[in-house]
Parts: structure tokens; C-alpha cells; sequence
């Protein structure tokens, strides 16, 4: 294995000194390759020194500007910091040097999200479910996107496939609850709000659907 091979074995690990030191021996092995940059900005990122990952990624795109993934690294640490409008401007410039993965799509879903700009959330976070159709995470806020959306119906559908593919996933049976209320569908608004409770007794939220729902039944 080179030094970066053993770093990424070292950080998978969670030996994290080990790590720094592989990465540190590939940028001294070779200065102008990105991918030591790359990796040690990762690295930064994952134990929360998020200023100093930057500095690296930003490194790795001075020697490649077609260096995609530091561009995505840099996107997440600016996600981290709340800094969305930068994040959507990193992830798209991953997208457009070729880094077309489902993650890269959540992640500009995602930014696209916390802006508030809910029709481009939408169009990401759709691209990230058709690339991986297994990702939960990425099902769960295209639904809540749609719903936020009043896109009731293809929301609940997404959201239905959430608790098929995780069973004990109490948010997403308790926006199926707020959902199925929405379309006046009451008893399988109920029955979703139940699951949620079962799987999470502590559910405020879900308790209050429950609640609420039961009045209206009971008043007819």
C-alpha cells in the first residue's frame, strides 16, 4: 500500500495520529499531487478542525482545479458551518468536473434545502434517490421536500417506501401521519402516528398528531 492507501486503512480505523502521518508523507512524497491534500482534508474535517481541512482542499485545487472531490470536501465542511450558499457553489463545481454520485447530489439537495430554495432541493435530492435507490437519508428529505411542497401524494409515496426499506424509522411514519391528516385520509393518519409511538415512545410530535387525529374521530 502507498501512504495514502494506509492513511485512508488508518482512518477507517478511527487511528487518526496514524492517519496524519501517512498523508502527511504523501504530500512530502509528492507536492504537487492533490489526493494527499485531498485526504488529509478529509481527515481534518472528520475531527472537527474544519478551517484547517479548507486550507487543505483548497491546496489540492491550487495543483488541480478539475480536482472534484476536494471541491466536495470543501462542500461539506462549508454544510457544517452553515455557510450554504458557498456549499452549493462547491458541490456544483464537483457536479461539473465530473463527480456525478449520488452523495454529491444529497449534499446540493440538502444546501438547496437549508436556502429554502425548495424547487432545486427537490431536483437534487430526486437525481440522488434515481443514482441510489437504497439511500434512506436521501428518500426521507426528497419526501419532506415534496411535502413541503404540498406535493402530498408523491410524498407519501416516497415516505411509504422509507418504512419499507427501514422499518423503525419513527420520523418518517410520523410525516406520514401529518401527510395522510392533510389528505383527510384519519384513520391512516392514526395508524402512522401508532407507529411512530411504537417505535419511539418518546415522540412528542407524534403524540400530538395521535391526539389531535383521535379528536377529530371521535367528533366525526
Amino acid at each position: 500500500m502507498n501512504w495514502n492507501e494506509q492513511g485512508i486503512q488508518a482512518m477507517n480505523e478511527q487511528k487518526y495520529e496514524d492517519a496524519a502521518q501517512a498523508f502527511t508523507k504523501a504530500i512530502e512524497e509528492d507536492k504537487t499531487n492533490p489526493t494527499g491534500y485531498i485526504n488529509f482534508g478529509n481527515l481534518l474535517g472528520a475531527v472537527g478542525e474544519m478551517e484547517k481541512a479548507l486550507v487543505f482542499f483548497d491546496k489540492a485545487i491550487e495543483y488541480d482545479e478539475k480536482a472534484a472531490t476536494a471541491y466536495y470536501g470543501a462542500g461539506t465542511i462549508y454544510y457544517k458551518q452553515d455557510q450554504f450558499e458557498e456549499a452549493v457553489k462547491m458541490f456544483k463545481q464537483a457536479l461539473a468536473n465530473g463527480l456525478e454520485e449520488g452523495d454529491v447530489f444529497f449534499m446540493l439537495g440538502m444546501s438547496y434545502y437549508q436556502l429554502e430554495s425548495l424547487p432545486y432541493a427537490q431536483a437534487n435530492l430526486q437525481r440522488a434517490v434515481e443514482l441510489n435507490e437504497a439511500d434512506v437519508d436521501a428518500r426521507f428529505q426528497y419526501g419532506l421536500t415534496l411535502a413541503q411542497l404540498e406535493l402530498i401524494d408523491e410524498a407519501i409515496d416516497q415516505l411509504e417506501q422509507v418504512v419499507q426499506r427501514d422499518p423503525k424509522h419513527a420520523d418518517a411514519f410520523f410525516n406520514l401521519g401529518v401527510a395522510y391528516a392533510y389528505n383527510e385520509e384519519l384513520n391512516k393518519a392514526l395508524d402512522r402516528f401508532n407507529q411512530a409511538l411504537e417505535i419511539q415512545p418518546t415522540h412528542g410530535l407524534a403524540a400530538n398528531g395521535k391526539k389531535t387525529i383521535e379528536q377529530a374521530l371521535e367528533q366525526g
